[in-house]
């Protein structure tokens, strides 16, 4: 087990939701956090409830490198050290991917993925003189399978999903003191769906709210429960985790069914079109 005490994490997407609730588990574990959003009043809000636990906070868009480096630059030399990254900051569009905006689908990547190789790319050189550290990538379900106007996400989340791996064998012989992690959650109790750009669904809807609504009660999992697997998954030096049972059932559906995985997986997840 490795312990998170006295280590220097960074956050991003630590405005609300699972990046919220990792601040502050992690912080509960005796971690020194530096911790990002977008959403300065949502990262005012965040810092509040940490209190006295040591961390910084830092408004800016992840799509920013310049400013993503300088943050992550400005942890280590704040704490002395940088122990980990978790690239925890997304967003969705919802969409047919032949409804879907260039400027949207491209925002969607440059957020959930080019931020991600980004952070990647500028926490690796610290991480590299920790004792142990840790590089944690956020994908999703949808990092598994596919799912109707969710073309730019989905590309988004297979495309960490792919980085992860790919990190995750690289740093094993380079680096194994580096615990490389990609999770998977499945359905989480956050405001993501109702704060998504809603375009048009399938058959034709352009009311958000039934979208969002329908999100929230697919939902099986709070944040604070998702932050805690992700925890756990860090001290045990996990390389994948996947949140909820939804995710575990997503996981055994697209294993035995990889072709024909949606009709099984649609109707659970609330929509039974293939």
């Amino acid at each position: 087990m490795k312990s998170l005490e006295g280590r220097a994490i960074a956050v991003t997407g630590a405005g609300s939701g699972i990046g919220r609730a990792l601040a502050i588990g992690l912080a509960k574990r005796g971690a020194k956090l530096a911790l990002s959003d977008k959403d300065a009043a949502g990262l005012a809000e965040t810092a509040r409830m940490l209190g006295n636990y040591p961390h910084t906070s830092t408004t800016f868009d992840v799509t920013d490198e310049a400013a993503l480096k300088d943050w992550i630059d400005a942890a280590a030399a704040e704490f002395g050290k940088l122990d980990g990254i978790i690239n925890n900051a997304g967003l969705s569009v919802v969409a047919p991917f032949a409804d879907t905006p260039k400027a949207d689908f491209d925002r969607v990547m440059a957020v959930n993925f080019d931020a991600v190789v980004n952070g990647c790319r500028h926490a690796i050189p610290h991480l590299r003189k920790s004792k142990d550290a840790w590089l944690v990538n956020i994908s999703s379900v949808f990092g598994m399978m596919g799912y109707p106007t969710q073309s730019a996400y989905n590309a988004s989340k297979y495309a960490v999903r792919g980085l992860t791996e790919a990190l995750y064998l690289e740093l094993a012989e380079t680096d194994p003191h580096i615990s490389v992690i990609r999770v998977h959650p499945g359905g989480i109790k956050t405001n993501v769906a109702r704060n998504a750009k809603f375009i048009k669904s399938m058959d034709g809807r352009t009311n958000a709210l039934d979208s969002g609504d329908e999100f929230e009660k697919a939902a099986r999992t709070t944040p604070d429960e998702a932050a805690e697997t992700i925890i756990r998954g860090m001290e045990r030096g996990q390389h994948r985790v996947l949140i909820g049972n939804d995710a575990r059932f997503i996981d055994l559906m697209t294993r035995l069914f990889p072709v024909g995985y949606f009709r099984r997986i649609g109707g659970f997840l609330g929509s039974g079109k293939s």
